[in-house]
Protein backbone atom coordinates (compact mmCIF):
# COMPACT_ATOMS: atom_id res chain seq x y z
CA UNK A 1 0.00 0.00 0.00
CA UNK A 2 2.85 2.39 0.77
CA UNK A 3 4.10 2.12 -2.81
CA UNK A 4 0.70 3.29 -4.13
CA UNK A 5 0.56 6.12 -1.62
CA UNK A 6 4.06 7.19 -2.63
CA UNK A 7 3.16 7.07 -6.33
CA UNK A 8 -0.03 9.04 -5.77
CA UNK A 9 1.73 11.64 -3.63
CA UNK A 10 4.46 11.99 -6.24
CA UNK A 11 1.94 12.46 -9.05
CA UNK A 12 0.07 15.14 -7.10
CA UNK A 13 3.30 16.95 -6.24
CA UNK A 14 4.53 16.79 -9.84
CA UNK A 15 1.18 18.01 -11.17
CA UNK A 16 1.20 20.80 -8.58
CA UNK A 17 4.71 21.84 -9.52
CA UNK A 18 3.70 21.80 -13.19
CA UNK A 19 0.71 24.03 -12.44
CA UNK A 20 2.92 26.47 -10.53
CA UNK A 21 5.54 26.66 -13.27
CA UNK A 22 3.43 26.33 -16.44
CA UNK A 23 -0.32 26.33 -15.68
CA UNK A 24 -1.36 26.99 -19.29
CA UNK A 25 0.61 23.99 -20.56
CA UNK A 26 -0.71 21.63 -17.87
CA UNK A 27 -4.32 22.68 -18.51
CA UNK A 28 -3.79 22.32 -22.25
CA UNK A 29 -2.37 18.80 -21.78
CA UNK A 30 -5.03 17.73 -19.26
CA UNK A 31 -8.15 19.48 -20.56
CA UNK A 32 -7.23 20.39 -24.13
CA UNK A 33 -8.20 24.00 -23.43
CA UNK A 34 -6.46 27.35 -23.37
CA UNK A 35 -5.88 29.11 -20.07
CA UNK A 36 -5.17 32.83 -19.71
CA UNK A 37 -5.65 35.84 -17.47
CA UNK A 38 -7.00 35.15 -14.01
CA UNK A 39 -7.17 31.44 -14.86
CA UNK A 40 -3.37 31.37 -14.81
CA UNK A 41 -3.34 32.80 -11.29
CA UNK A 42 -5.94 30.33 -10.05
CA UNK A 43 -4.10 27.48 -11.79
CA UNK A 44 -0.92 28.39 -9.91
CA UNK A 45 -2.82 28.61 -6.63
CA UNK A 46 -4.28 25.16 -7.27
CA UNK A 47 -0.75 23.99 -8.06
CA UNK A 48 0.45 25.19 -4.65
CA UNK A 49 -2.36 23.22 -3.02
CA UNK A 50 -1.53 20.03 -4.95
CA UNK A 51 2.16 20.42 -4.19
CA UNK A 52 1.37 20.79 -0.49
CA UNK A 53 -0.91 17.75 -0.60
CA UNK A 54 1.75 15.64 -2.28
CA UNK A 55 4.40 16.66 0.24
CA UNK A 56 2.12 16.03 3.19
CA UNK A 57 1.05 12.60 1.97
CA UNK A 58 4.54 11.35 1.22
CA UNK A 59 4.98 8.09 3.17
CA UNK A 60 7.32 8.10 6.12
CA UNK A 61 7.15 11.85 6.59
CA UNK A 62 5.93 11.59 10.21
CA UNK A 63 9.15 11.29 12.12
CA UNK A 64 7.52 11.02 15.52
CA UNK A 65 8.24 14.66 16.32
CA UNK A 66 4.58 15.51 16.87
CA UNK A 67 4.15 17.33 13.56
CA UNK A 68 1.21 15.93 11.63
CA UNK A 69 1.12 15.66 7.87
CA UNK A 70 -1.90 17.97 7.81
CA UNK A 71 -0.02 20.65 9.74
CA UNK A 72 2.93 20.36 7.38
CA UNK A 73 0.61 20.64 4.38
CA UNK A 74 -1.04 23.76 5.72
CA UNK A 75 2.34 25.23 6.67
CA UNK A 76 3.42 24.70 3.09
CA UNK A 77 0.27 25.99 1.43
CA UNK A 78 -0.66 29.03 3.53
CA UNK A 79 2.68 30.91 3.38
CA UNK A 80 2.99 30.20 -0.35
CA UNK A 81 -0.61 31.31 -0.95
CA UNK A 82 -0.01 34.47 1.11
CA UNK A 83 3.08 35.35 -0.91
CA UNK A 84 1.55 34.54 -4.28
CA UNK A 85 -1.74 36.36 -3.68
CA UNK A 86 0.15 39.32 -2.25
CA UNK A 87 2.35 39.33 -5.34
CA UNK A 88 -0.76 39.37 -7.56
CA UNK A 89 -2.18 42.27 -5.58
CA UNK A 90 0.97 44.34 -5.81
CA UNK A 91 1.18 43.78 -9.57
CA UNK A 92 -2.39 45.04 -9.86
CA UNK A 93 -3.26 43.03 -12.96
CA UNK A 94 -6.00 40.88 -11.43
CA UNK A 95 -7.58 42.44 -8.41
CA UNK A 96 -10.92 41.37 -6.96
CA UNK A 97 -12.62 42.65 -3.84
CA UNK A 98 -11.61 39.61 -1.79
CA UNK A 99 -7.94 39.49 -2.80
CA UNK A 100 -6.52 41.43 0.15
CA UNK A 101 -8.85 39.78 2.70
CA UNK A 102 -7.65 36.42 1.31
CA UNK A 103 -4.02 37.53 1.76
CA UNK A 104 -4.79 38.54 5.36
CA UNK A 105 -6.59 35.27 6.12
CA UNK A 106 -3.73 33.16 4.72
CA UNK A 107 -1.18 35.25 6.61
CA UNK A 108 -3.12 34.88 9.87
CA UNK A 109 -3.48 31.14 9.28
CA UNK A 110 0.26 30.90 8.68
CA UNK A 111 1.03 32.63 11.97
CA UNK A 112 -1.47 30.54 13.94
CA UNK A 113 -0.25 27.30 12.36
CA UNK A 114 3.36 28.22 13.04
CA UNK A 115 2.46 28.92 16.66
CA UNK A 116 0.79 25.51 16.79
CA UNK A 117 3.94 23.94 15.34
CA UNK A 118 6.08 25.53 18.03
CA UNK A 119 3.75 24.17 20.72
CA UNK A 120 4.00 20.61 19.37
CA UNK A 121 7.78 20.57 19.31
CA UNK A 122 9.46 19.07 22.37
CA UNK A 123 11.59 21.49 24.36
CA UNK A 124 15.24 20.42 24.53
Amino acid sequence: MSRWLQASAALEAITGLGLVLAPALVVLLLAGSELSGPGLALGRLAGLALLSLGLACWPGRDAGNGTSAALRAMLTYNPLATLYLGYLGTRGEWFGGLLWPAVAIHAAATLLLFRSLLRTRPVM
